[in-house]
């Protein structure tokens, strides 16, 4: 006879098969996988696009660099003949913008077309500076010393554009390998000769105040279409 006031629950007992049904609906339900879901594909499908987007950034940036250099003069030439800027020249000059942006500079100038070259530090303009004890710390040093700081309040540019000086440097670089006749690329030790080309420029004076002299400039003028990575 039941007791009075209490309440009697039958628990079924469950067959093995339903119990593998009902883990295997757990184990379906927590297994998650955002690749699946709408969120998922969002997601994925931002990150693809960033990826495309960052990607284009670097192509029109290095487009923008590559622009702002000046071209050889390339008339009646076919394309395998034309020279071009080496992509240790590209790097350098890029690295050189950015550096007046950190000094807060207006413009680009020759001390920075010369801290580019350092920064970069793989070409043969670069590593026959460091041999003959030139850096990117003393000339940034000189750099403060010889031009001083800008207003903390000035944001460059950026792309600062370059001081008359420093376009000369280029056009010197870019003459000077068309009057070459040799193939090839102009390199960064054209860049660094076409700075010590100009006398009076910032440049030049802190290449001379290092020991650097016309005897120095010969001498990278005698590779200067190498462009070697420095090991």
């Amino acid at each position: 006879m039941a007791t009075q006031g209490l309440s009697v629950f039958l628990i079924t007992p469950i067959s093995s098969a339903a119990a593998q049904s009902r883990t295997k609906s757990l184990e379906h339900s927590l297994n998650f996988n955002p690749q699946s879901t709408f969120l998922g594909a969002k997601l994925s499908t931002q990150l693809s696009n960033s990826s495309l987007v960052a990607s284009k950034r670097r192509s029109y940036a290095v487009a923008t660099i590559s622009f702002s250099l000046p071209s050889i003069k390339t008339d009646g030439l076919k394309n395998d003949e034309r020279a071009k800027w080496s992509a240790r020249a590209i790097k350098s000059f890029a690295m050189g913008e950015l550096e007046a942006r950190k000094l807060k500079y207006p413009n680009t100038g020759t001390e920075a077309l010369l801290m580019g070259i350092l920064v970069e530090g793989t070409s043969l303009a670069a590593k026959f500076l460091r041999d003959n004890g030139i850096t990117l710390f003393k000339v940034r040093d000189e750099i403060v010393k010889l031009i001083g700081k800008s207003d903390m309040y000035f944001f460059s540019p950026e792309h600062p554009p370059l001081t008359e000086p420093a376009q000369k440097a280029l056009d010197w670089a870019v003459e000077e390998k068309l009057k070459s006749g040799e193939s090839g690329e102009i390199t960064a030790a054209h860049i660094l000769l076409g700075i010590w080309a100009q006398k009076e420029a910032a440049g030049h004076k802190i290449l001379a105040g290092f020991g650097f002299d016309d005897e120095k400039a010969a001498e990278l003028a005698k590779n200067m279409d190498k462009d070697t990575i420095y090991k």
